[in-house]
């Protein structure tokens, strides 16, 4: 299977469409918020994962110290959080529909995700991370049918050559 998703032309074809979806999605969640009024502010998810957060079954905090980094880190800094989010969604939309630098934006998205997932919201991220893990499990061939075919030798020449 790691043959196929990293060699395979036409699991390139298949990752692109996959990818060109996840971009769409990523994108319009992007620009609902950075295109709100008044400006996307997630102090009210953030108040919400400590009010309730995600629990085991003997009824314990099922990940106390991704509490008290909301609690601690995010709540206070929650206006550029959402400056972050917003942007961070609609940048990693756009690098996955038009596969430039997608490794990047999948590593980024499912970061997301699994932000989201921690805080007890379910919704489409588990769909979302199924998707991604092949994206990402396939590296240059998710994005060999985008700007990546381009760009990823340019940066492997100029930004990472090997000084002797």
């Amino acid at each position: 299977m790691d043959k196929f998703l990293r060699e395979n032309k036409v699991a390139s074809v298949i990752l692109a469409i996959i990818r060109v979806w996840l971009g769409i999605e990523w994108t319009l969640a992007g620009w609902e918020k950075i295109t709100s009024h008044p400006a996307f502010d997630p102090a009210g998810f953030f108040m919400e994962t400590i009010k309730a957060p995600v629990m085991t079954p003997e009824k314990t905090q099922a990940y106390p110290w991704f509490n008290d980094l909301v609690k601690n880190v995010f709540m206070p800094h929650s206006k550029m959080f959402g400056f972050m989010v917003s942007w961070g969604e609609f940048l990693i939309g756009l690098g996955l529909i038009f596969g430039c630098l997608t490794t990047a934006a999948v590593f980024f998205a499912m970061m997301m995700n699994f932000t989201y997932l921690l805080s007890g919201t379910v919704s489409v991220n588990p769909e979302y991370l199924f998707f991604e893990i092949f994206l990402i499990v396939a590296g240059f061939n998710a994005s060999k049918i985008g700007l990546d075919y381009w760009v990823i030798p340019w940066v492997r020449k100029h930004i990472f050559r090997k000084t002797a």
